[in-house]
This record gives structure tokens, sequence and C-alpha cells, in this order.
């Protein structure tokens, strides 16, 4: 089992960063993926970054230039450095981690959210 923790969401003005934390603990040593989504009222959650075990990232088109995903393996945390805000990116997000089970699958597994808010 994993468990996920986010923190660092809060209220913050339109240009403004905001940085959120992500603490895996549990069976963390088959972790192969972290990631960011984010889900606005109405709207469907969404991919907001990811990064494998290797250091690959992606991001959605969105954020890309802005948002800064990174992970620190001996620490078990992921982040996402938010800059440059704006009030689109008003959402919960969510912290993400992908493993393998012991019968070789993948297993999703989630925070409970962090809510973030851009004013303008």
């Amino acid at each position: 089992q994993v468990q996920l923790v986010e923190s660092g969401g809060g209220v913050v003005q339109s240009g403004g960063p905001l940085k959120l934390s992500c603490a895996a603990s549990g069976r963390i040593l088959s972790i192969t993926h972290m990631g960011w989504y984010r889900q606005a009222p109405g709207n469907e959650r969404e991919l907001v970054a990811h990064i494998d075990t290797d250091g690959s990232t992606n991001y959605a088109g969105s954020v890309q230039g802005r948002f800064t995903i990174s992970r620190d393996n001996a620490l078990n945390t992921v982040y996402l450095q938010m800059n440059s805000l704006k009030p689109e990116d008003t959402a919960v997000y969510y912290c993400n981690a992908k493993r393998v089970d012991d019968f070789g699958l993948l297993i999703d597994f989630w925070g409970h959210g962090t809510q973030v808010t851009v004013s303008s």
C-alpha cells in the first residue's frame, strides 16, 4: 500500500508562485511514476505533470513553461513549483503514484487533494 499526502495549497494572487509537496509512505520502493493532476469545478481531472524514476518529465500544454515538477527519491517526495499562476489554474490538485504490484500489474494511488485558488 502507498499513502500520499499533499501540502502547500492555498490562495495566491494572479502571477504569484506556489509550491506543492507530496510525501509518499508505505510500499514506496516500487513506485515508478509520480505526477500531479488537477480538477476544477465542472471539469474532469486532468494531468498537469508527471515524472518517472529516470527523471523524465512531461507537462500539460497549459502549464508548460510555468510549472516544474521534481522528485526527491531519498525523501520520497514529489514537488510542483507553480509560477505565473493564472485564475484558470484554480483547482484541487492531486498527487498520483504508480507502482507494480506482486503480480506485475500497475496500481494507481491518489492523495486526497489540496486546493489552489488563484485570485485576480
